[in-house]
């Protein structure tokens, strides 16, 4: 797979077998042994066949050397799992251990506990009984227990636990990936968008991670004095005047460009996603003399102000934003990166969110328009059907550039449906037609008076998706919000006419939302009132039930949703907070405060 392009070791999963530690004439703990190490093996087998890291390796996982029967081997463990780097345990048990001797009592652990459903001895027992104990001492674990009662004997995992055990190790990974990482805000506060006001305590408390900031003009000094990667500048550039097609100009002729001078904003433009890369993760290939600067600022995410300090000067930064994001460049395919544009620092995190659950690419948008099935058929005479016309309408999504250029739809399965992939099964095929989808419009001089290229596909797939977003709020705190769904494939004429309604030089997605006919998910109109920002980032696939565990070990809040209630996985500990999930939720997130407080 890929090199890390970050600090610090990815993180792993420790696997707990505990065991009854009773021994005596009946051998009570010598007849548990290989039942319990089985079961230990059998979730780690699991873990690291189905969990990758963002740079595709599989996930680490380690098992305690013995089974834990008392505290001394709980204590031994302990110690293992700090020299083995250990951030996430799950425990697992066939039998009655004995709770609090033999439970995971690290605070800075994720923990989940699995007690096999059997009736020849009481694992569900040993899980009520720790779960209670996690509870009792604050330290919140997630519970795993399958639906059917197995047999001792019975080495397989039922589909309900793996679904369970892959939940939380998923969403576990991508909780503890972020943590001693590094949000870099290049710029600051963009038009006033309170997303980019950036909330420093947001970062450490809740994500464990740290802010950095630079201002915008670090990229004209790098430029000025060559401080980049001339061997990469030159090999970006050929490939961008190669692959990358320059599309209609939409300004008045009086307004446009010369050829020279966009050649030169082509220039800036490949130099100043060199640079960005460089600020994010450093780069060891930069002059001699820049040692400062080839190190770089540990970004696992970043943001770029642009407008409008920058864009009615220098060209934007919408080439940058749409290939980071995306799965591919100059080098092939690459693991996306993380750049909100606008430095909607809310908004990035929830694409981080995203990206470290599915390891795919994200699109960053405005949530533009909402387009009720009357209002399309009186702008173009067109019927809606399939999931438009279930959702009663659809939502616009569309920004200048910064959508990944994976979400045109262009990539296929073996079915032949639209996906998009993580990099590591991203073919030379795949990212042809992504390039031979996308356009590169002249920069609208209304907005973007100093130039530059706006990236211009419509997504033709209907591809599930989720679009989530991240809100604080005054006396609350964080909240986010989910609404899976689907992207609208409708004919080329149709979007074309609702299209050029607004900018018709940006990338194009319509979403569906899954509607409930019930509160914010009456239908997709509902959807639009109620959400909490005007962006949104969207990930291929319905992933809702993932965020809504991630969101728990983090300690946020979620305040809509449309995800099934018998997908939802949260702390065993959330059931003593109320009957209603969602109120439960709010008030178990309030009672144990940030992760990292």
């Amino acid at each position: 797979m890929a090199e890390s392009r970050l600090i610090g070791d990815y993180p792993v999963i420790g696997i707990r077998p505990t065991i009854d530690g009773r021994r005596g004439p009946l051998k009570v703990r010598e007849s548990l042994e290989e039942q319990t190490m089985g079961m230990a093996k059998a979730a780690a087998k699991l873990f690291t066949e189905n969990l990758r890291y963002s740079n595709g390796e599989p996930v680490k996982v380690v098992i305690a050397d013995t089974t834990i029967g008392r505290v001394a081997e709980a204590a031994a463990c302990a110690d293992q799992f700090r020299k083995a780097g250990v951030d996430i345990t799950l425990t697992v048990t066939p039998c009655w251990c004995y709770g609090s001797e033999t439970m995971d009592m690290d605070k800075n652990t994720i923990k989940g506990v699995w007690g096999f459903n059997g009736t020849e001895r009481p694992g569900a027992v040993y899980l009520a009984a720790v779960l209670a104990g996690h509870a009792q001492k604050g330290l919140p674990a997630f519970g795993i227990y399958g639906h059917d009662v197995q047999n001792a004997d019975d080495t397989d995992i039922p589909c309900d636990v793996k679904e369970k055990l892959l939940r939380f190790g998923r969403a576990a990974v991508a909780a503890a990936t972020m943590r001693g990482k590094s949000y870099l805000q290049i710029g600051s506060i963009c038009m006033g968008i309170a997303g980019s006001i950036i909330n420093v305590e947001f970062f450490e408390e809740y994500l464990g991670m740290r802010v950095e900031s630079v201002d915008e003009v670090e990229i004209i000094r790098r430029m000025t004095e060559n401080i980049y990667d001339e061997e990469e500048y030159k090999k970006a550039l050929a490939w961008t005047k190669e692959k990358c097609k320059e599309g209609f100009d939409k300004n008045p002729e009086e307004a446009q460009k010369s050829p020279e001078e966009k050649e030169k904003d082509w220039e800036f433009v490949v130099k100043m996603m060199c640079i960005i890369k460089d600020l994010m993760n450093g780069n060891k290939n930069l002059p001699k003399g820049c040692e400062e600067e080839s190190v770089g600022h540990n970004a696992i995410a970043a943001g770029f102000q642009g407008q409008r300090q920058w864009t009615d000067f220098y060209p934007n930064c919408d080439f940058p934003e749409a290939l980071l994001n995306s799965s591919f460049d100059w080098n092939g395919a690459r693991e996306p990166y993380i750049l909100a544009t606008e430095n909607d620092t809310l908004n990035g995190v929830g694409m981080l969110f995203s990206k470290l659950l599915t390891n795919t690419a994200q699109i960053f948008a405005d949530v533009r328009t909402y387009w009720s099935p009357e209002a399309v058929k009186k702008a173009t005479g067109y019927e809606l059907e399939g999931v438009a016309k279930e959702s009663g309408g659809f939502i616009h999504l569309i920004n200048s550039g910064a959508a990944c250029l994976d979400a045109c739809g262009e990539v296929k399965d073996e079915n032949g449906n639209g996906v998009i992939k993580p990099f590591w099964e991203v073919t030379e095929n795949d990212i042809e037609a992504c390039l031979k989808a996308t356009t590169w419009n002249a920069a609208d001089q209304g907005y973007f008076r100093g130039g530059g290229y706006s990236s211009r596909f419509l997504t033709r797939a209907e591809m599930p998706c989720t679009m989530i977003r991240l809100n604080i709020v005054k006396g609350l705190g964080p909240v986010l919000q989910i609404a899976e769904g689907w992207t609208v494939n409708l004919p080329d004429e149709v979007s074309d006419k609702l299209w050029k309604r607004t900018d018709y030089t940006w990338p194009c997605t319509w979403f569906a939302p899954r509607t409930t006919g019930k509160g914010a998910f009456t239908t997709a109109y509902d959807v639009m009132n109620n959400w909490g920002a005007n962006h949104g980032a969207i990930s291929y696939g319905h992933i809702g039930a993932d965020l809504i565990t991630l969101c728990s070990i983090l300690r946020i809040p979620v305040c809509m949703h449309n995800v099934p209630e018998e997908q939802i996985f949260r702390p065993a500990s959330w059931n003593a907070f109320g009957m209603d999930k969602e109120g439960a939720d709010y008030r178990a997130c309030e009672a144990y405060g940030p992760l990292y407080r």
